[in-house]
């Protein structure tokens, strides 16, 4: 029997709103629209996050297949879970310093009060990066892609095939104070889930992503980094600070059994930080041998006991609090 194309584009378009129409659309700052459970949530921003660029190599791989830098769609995804307060780092930061630098030159009106000492440091920086598996195998024929657009208007278009048939994410987030990392987790996404990214993002929304939007590979990364980052919400939601201050208890006792960095060597001069260091005659604050002034100053022997060091002094070898004394 001969198949009628007009039909077969009635089915496919019948098909794709029915998956929509079980998605989430992600509806900007006031929140999400339609089903929530498609973005894990949290009841309160944790901190201030940023997102950085992916190494080189992945924005080559992902210009390859027509799409951008996928931070102003991860962005998107973060924000909509309210578990953190983006920062901005991006392009738009670069103008963000342009304001500031036009009111240190005087080109603002007064009273603006935009200056130093005003912007948000980020808690946390989240670093992503995607892999594709099985590139240029199979393909999706003929399947409508896209989302809806205002007043109910389908906004799609027919691919012929996709370059690859699975696109793997994988985030991860670091405390920018310690450097220490608070959370890992990877994503991925097959050909059969981009209308999860198509309702993501929506179809009118794709140019301005970047390509997330509105291409079959762009909505399947799309989908894959939504896996991601609700794995990523799923194991910090619970956690009543991500903070973290230092190193584990092994970590910090690693530090202390090595060789202590800066260190002095036999022979190096030092002098007093503030006038009145007081030299002992053994590593504790006991007998004084001396008193020193600012100008004063003296050579280590090369011993360490208890925080003092021993030095040579024109009063004799003794011993002094090390935090007390400099390297010249």
């Amino acid at each position: 029997m001969k198949r009628v194309p007009h039909l077969m584009a009635v089915g496919a378009v019948a098909l794709a709103a029915a998956s929509l129409s079980q998605a989430q659309t992600l509806g900007g700052a006031s929140g999400p629209a339609g089903d929530a459970t498609q973005v894990e949530k949290c009841d309160a921003p944790k901190g201030t996050l940023a997102v950085v660029e992916p190494q080189s190599h992945v924005l080559q791989s992902l210009q390859s297949m027509g799409l951008g830098s996928p931070t102003g769609m991860i962005r998107l995804i973060i924000q909509q879970s309210n578990c953190f307060q983006i920062v901005e780092r991006g392009a738009g930061f670069q103008n963000v310093m342009q304001e500031r630098q036009l009111a240190a030159g005087g080109q603002l009106q007064a009273g603006q009060n935009v200056g130093q000492g005003q912007l948000v440091a980020a808690d946390f920086v989240v670093t992503p990066s995607v892999v594709f598996s099985n590139p240029n195998a199979g393909g999706v024929g003929g399947g409508l892609l896209g989302g809806f657009g205002g007043g109910g208007r389908l906004i799609g278009a027919i691919a012929g095939g996709l370059q690859f048939k699975e696109a793997q994410t994988s985030m991860t987030m670091a405390d920018t104070r310690s450097g220490l990392q608070v959370a890992a987790a990877q994503g991925s996404a097959q050909k059969t889930d981009f209308s999860i990214g198509g309702a993501l993002l929506g179809g009118g929304g794709g140019a301005a992503l970047g390509g997330y939007g509105n291409t079959a590979e762009g909505k399947i990364v799309a989908a894959s980094f939504l896996d991601n980052w609700n794995k990523i919400v799923l194991s910090v939601r619970n956690n009543p600070s991500l903070i973290q201050a230092k190193a584990s208890p092994a970590s910090q006792a690693n530090a202390a059994a090595s060789v202590r960095a800066g260190a002095g060597a036999a022979g190096d001069v030092y002098v007093p930080k503030i006038a009145g260091v007081k030299v002992y005659r053994a590593a504790n604050e006991g007998a004084e041998l001396m008193t020193l002034s600012r100008s004063d100053e003296m050579i280590f022997e090369g011993q360490e006991q208890d925080g003092f060091m021993k030095v040579a002094t024109p009063k004799g070898s003794g011993w002094v609090k090390a935090i007390m004394v400099r390297k010249q």
